[in-house]
């Protein structure tokens, strides 16, 4: 069982390396996915619903409304999945949206992320001294410069 997962980690890793370079492609191959998978759910509540006497209960639209908020709000993800956490986190600091903010605010914004850039870079650095891992310094480097 651990070489199947270990198989399926590895080969999630290879296709996110390669689909992340197609920002529109990778993202039409995940709602594709998000669809299917949910239709095939769908499906199969449709199927206990009509064939069993708990599946008429569990998968009525009530029950349907009821277990998935349980397992929603159990799982810590009912937040999340109908905000997300950065709009939750931007009230919580009560940020102001992009369209609201100045120019001043913008321009201040891009210095504290230049800043934090420069110390991941710095923490990079450090850790491939310390630790002989290989340099991926001039990657993140050639990366930054290209989004500019």
């Amino acid at each position: 069982m651990k070489e199947i997962i270990k198989f399926f980690d590895k080969l999630e890793d290879r296709i996110r390396a390669r689909l992340s370079k197609f920002p529109i492609i990778y993202a039409f191959f995940g709602g594709v996915g998000v669809i299917v998978f949910w239709r095939g759910v769908w499906h199969v509540g449709d199927y206990y619903e009509q064939t069993t006497h708990w599946g008429s209960i569990v998968f009525s639209p009530y029950g349907s409304l009821i277990l998935g908020a349980v397992i929603l709000l159990a799982t810590g993800l009912f937040v999340s999945v109908f905000i997300g956490d950065s709009i939750l986190m931007s009230g919580l600091k009560r940020e102001k949206k992009l369209t609201e903010k100045t120019s001043e605010e913008i321009l201040e914004e891009k210095g504290e992320l230049s800043k934090v850039l420069e110390k991941v870079e710095e923490i990079d650095e450090e850790m491939h001294k310390n630790y002989d891992m290989p340099d991926t310094h001039n990657h993140i480097k050639n990366n930054d410069e290209n989004r500019k």
